[in-house]
């Protein structure tokens, strides 16, 4: 289960996005791929779903966005955006 902490704002467009955690003064940009997954975990799609949906829309073997959607989020977690169970 993944749940983006609540102090979180994003700004997404076509190109990506731009995460900012108030509290702590930061931002992360992402490329249209992260942004991709981001606003998908923002509509509170489970991290699987969101893989077999970019499969489908990039034509790119599912195995392989699974390892990427995995570092991706474990990138996330490590700068306190998300919390993952």
């Amino acid at each position: 289960m993944v749940e983006i902490v609540p102090h979180i704002r994003s700004i997404i467009d076509r190109d990506g996005a731009v995460i900012l955690d108030i509290p702590r003064n930061f931002m992360t940009t992402l490329n249209s791929t992260g942004a991709y997954v981001w606003e998908r975990l923002q509509r509170g799609m489970q991290v699987d779903a969101i893989v077999v949906e970019l499969a489908r829309d990039t034509g790119a073997d599912e195995s392989v966005i699974a390892k990427d959607v995995d570092e991706f989020m474990q990138t996330l977690q490590s700068k306190h955006l998300l919390r993952l169970s």
